[in-house]
């Protein structure tokens, strides 16, 4: 189950999507989380859905690759329809005991799922085609800005770009532990809830002592090469537009604008 979460993971290939400028990838990303909400009715979850499956092709990621992600949000993914079904008021279309179906309810819980859906698979095109280094560079660069009323843009760029690093990290050192653990004869999987819940403890334990040692090595190598934030600092390779970028931003305001026309008209 580790295997299969693939935040923060980067898969390393060619693509158009890969040499876009990461601004324009992380902007592309919150237009598409926003256009998610905006658009009403089939044709606007429709339109979005070509339009992501347009930049996962052009990202040259496997489809397959990117589902083994869903696997990790299936439980939220499973509440967030079970509530809109029987939560939500309306046109009763099944009733049992104390439960009833709504007509409403079937449509926001359909609703609910394909934004989720949408939702882990557009950000996961970001991560998944863009470096850490490169997606901190990018934040850097859009919350520019905010350095004039003293917000501190580049520890918090940091901060991201350290925990995007430390997933993976983390992710191998569960399945460790976890491996270890087993061999001496623990059993995670059998049992009731509170009794899997009590297994986890010695696989707990071992992991955040993990976390903390290296986060200690890490401040450590960082104050011994007198680490003191972004000022002043250039960059080995400074982010500049291209061609495909200003291409790709006309590519999403069309995008975005199509998914309003499209929801009020429809």
């Amino acid at each position: 189950m580790l295997r299969d979460i693939t935040l923060g993971q980067y898969y390393q290939t060619d693509s158009v999507i890969h040499r876009l400028d990461p601004r324009v990838k992380l902007v592309t990303t919150i237009v598409f989380i926003v256009s998610l909400f905006v658009v009403e009715g089939a044709a606007g979850y429709v339109l979005a859905g070509l339009f992501l499956l347009l930049v996962i092709r052009l990202s040259k990621v496997p489809v397959r690759f990117m589902m083994r992600g869903m696997k990790s949000i299936a439980f939220l993914l499973v509440i967030a329809v079970i509530f809109n079904l029987f939560l939500t008021q309306g046109e009763v279309v099944v009733s049992f005991w104390k439960l009833t179906i709504t007509k409403e309810g079937i449509y926001y819980a359909g609703c609910m799922a394909v934004r989720l859906v949408f939702l882990i698979m557009g950000s996961s095109v970001m991560t998944l085609t863009t470096t850490p280094n490169n997606l901190t560079d990018g934040l850097e660069k859009l919350l520019g800005p905010l350095k004039v009323i003293r917000v501190p843009v580049h520890e918090i760029a940091m901060m991201m770009s350290i925990a995007l690093r430390f997933i993976p990290i983390l992710l191998e050192e569960t399945d460790k532990i976890m491996k270890a653990q087993i061999a001496r004869g623990a059993d995670f999987e059998s049992g009731n809830l509170i009794k899997r819940v009590k297994s986890m403890v010695p696989l707990l334990v071992p992991l955040f002592i993990s976390a903390f040692r290296r986060a200690n090595d890490l401040a450590t190598a960082m104050e011994a090469r007198c680490y003191r934030g972004g000022d002043h600092r250039t960059k080995m390779k400074p982010l500049v537009y291209h061609r495909r970028d200003l291409m790709a931003y006309g590519t999403v305001c069309a995008y975005l604008a199509l998914c309003i026309v499209a929801g009020r008209i429809i």
